[in-house]
């Protein structure tokens, strides 16, 4: 089987630097997965966080596209909640139809845990509910259809995925018939379940005929085994910081520095933290990242795996793509594994 490998960027901003250089390393690394044969560049959306610059996907999306010549450019995700579907269709069906067979339309619930931003995006108890989510992801879906009243969504129907971290998103993208991307990286503790569940769920639809689901994974290469766990410590010192927003608290607001990580005075608790963070990223030099790699899939059984990863210093980031897909035959970004089957057109 052949496994593409993919990237989901958050546009970090890091610290002594803005959210305008944020997004030029976004094009900067988009064009670089562009060449080195990646299968899909995502962008998330999140708002009121100064550390990432990713708010408003589309827009990205449209830029990255027209500057890039075969990557599938997509939202991992649209959090739906946010917006109205009939807005979504028409963003996405202009994206696909000035793009054609490159979009992607990955969609979510999550709408961020700052009480600031639900008040300011005018969000309410019941906007937030799965009734609710449900309810949108029916409407967002049939104005794709060629009667729709959502130009030029009608007949420009981007492939739709569904976004999520737990057991019960799994089995919603399964009974929707739809792809699957689940969080690993929020929830790794969950994704052999989650996929199962999916798996045991699906329905075929216009969509997909049979389930496909991705997995998003932190990894972080490097020259050495020891370079890159260095490369993960400002990731997790900024984990350590997000979970004092969920607090009520102030956290940093971006990606510390290398001298910050190690003038950082970690509490007990937060050593454990920290090591409970580590545990569920891919970190080291080609060979151990491959070992692992190579273990996760076999796990999962996953279809295709999209790489994440936080580093302060952008030509690291670059480079630790480049070495991921160095793992791979004749430096195209697909994982090779038996029994042999089949790709699913159009994923």
């Amino acid at each position: 089987m052949s496994i593409p490998f993919s990237i989901l960027d958050l546009a970090p901003i890091v610290t002594g630097s803005t959210s305008a250089q944020a997004l030029r390393n976004t094009f900067d690394l988009a064009q670089h997965a562009d060449r080195l044969g990646y299968t899909r560049y995502w962008l998330a959306e999140h708002h009121g966080m100064p550390g990432i610059a990713s708010s408003a996907p589309a827009v990205l999306i449209a830029e990255l596209a027209a500057a890039t010549s075969r990557l599938r450019i997509g939202s991992g995700g649209v959090m739906l909640p946010n917006h109205s579907p009939l807005v979504v269709a028409e963003q996405f069906g202009m994206l696909e139809a000035l793009h054609p067979g490159r979009i992607d339309l990955g969609v979510g619930r999550n709408a961020g845990i700052d009480p600031r931003i639900e008040e300011a995006l005018q969000l309410s108890a019941g906007t937030q509910s799965i009734e609710d989510f449900t309810k949108r992801l029916v409407e967002l879906r049939n104005y794709f259809s060629e009667d729709s009243l959502a130009i030029p969504a009608a007949g420009n129907r981007p492939p739709m995925w569904l976004l999520g971290s737990s057991v019960r998103s799994a089995k919603m993208a399964g009974l929707f018939g739809l792809p699957f991307a689940f969080a690993h990286h929020l929830n790794d503790q969950q994704t052999v379940q989650a996929l199962d569940t999916y798996r045991e769920a699906f329905q075929p639809s216009i969509e997909l005929d049979r389930p496909y689901a991705l997995i998003t994974v932190p990894i972080i290469c490097a020259d050495t085994d020891a370079r890159a766990q260095k490369l993960a410590e400002p990731g997790a010192l900024a984990f350590i910081e997000l979970q004092k927003l969920g607090a009520g608290q102030s956290p940093r607001s971006q990606l510390p520095t290398m001298d910050e990580v190690e003038n950082y005075p970690y509490s007990a608790p937060e050593r454990e933290i920290v090591n409970a963070y580590f545990e569920s990223q891919i970190i080291g030099g080609q060979e151990t990242v491959r070992a692992k790699l190579d273990d996760l899939i076999q796990r999962t059984q996953v279809d295709e795996i999209m790489a994440t990863g936080m580093v302060y210093h952008h030509k690291d980031l670059l480079r630790s793509y480049e070495l991921l897909a160095g793992l791979y035959a004749d430096g195209a970004c697909v994982w090779t594994r038996a029994p042999e089957r089949t790709d699913i057109d159009g994923y």
